[in-house]
């Protein structure tokens, strides 16, 4: 009889340690994943504008902990603001930009107003909003070039992430900074996009 209430405590620190090795598994494996599309155009001049098109990819290491960003996208001169008659005359210069940004810092605020982001004026985002911002690095077609990594200097890179009562986290913006490299390329403005997608762990990649 007196033997009982040993082997009863000791099942119970077996279960209680296996809960804690599990919890902890599950700690680690925390991450929140967005994807989507990007889908804009830079600001257009006299002639014409640049069209920005692809899909990017976005994980949230810990919660409040860093993020990794990469993007994939196609540019091409659009024909818009071009005159018609001279439209199959003109080179799109077409070419493509991956976009890598490891360990950002991410910042939450409750809504878009406590933030630096761009504001919609059109049915205006509500709720919370996911600021990620850190150095990027930029390839043209590939290849690394000075023109936006000089001697390896990366380019400043802000992502807002937004939504409404509909969908909590429906957008994306991506805005490099003044003075960075990459900026002479893309311009300064909030480029947008859309979150098609969102995911509580590495194995779980929900859709909206």
């Amino acid at each position: 009889m007196k033997s009982r209430p040993v082997k009863w405590s000791v099942s119970v620190l077996f279960v209680l340690g296996l809960i804690s090795v599990a919890g902890a598994v599950v700690g680690n494996r925390a991450a929140v994943h967005f994807g989507g599309v990007i889908n804009d155009y830079t600001p257009i001049s006299s002639t014409t504008a640049w069209e920005v098109r692809g899909p990017w990819t976005l994980k949230l290491k810990r919660e409040s902990g860093p993020a990794d960003f990469s993007a994939a996208v196609t540019m091409e001169m659009s024909v818009l603001g071009q005159i018609p008659a001279t439209v199959s005359d003109v080179a799109l210069s077409q070419h493509t930009h991956h976009i890598i940004m490891n360990d950002a810092t991410v910042t939450s605020y409750e809504t878009i107003g406590d933030s630096a982001c761009p504001t919609f004026t059109s049915n205006p985002t509500t709720g919370p909003v996911l600021v990620v911002s850190g150095p990027a690095t930029v390839t043209a077609n590939g290849q690394t070039v000075t023109t936006f990594n000089p001697t390896g200097e990366p380019s400043q890179l802000t992502l807002c992430l937004s939504g409404g009562t509909g969908v909590p986290y429906g957008n994306i913006t991506l805005q490099f900074g003044v003075g960075s490299p990459a900026s002479t390329h893309f311009g300064t403005q909030a480029i947008h996009g859309v979150i098609r997608k969102t995911g509580g762990s590495d194995d779980d990649h929900g859709n909206h």
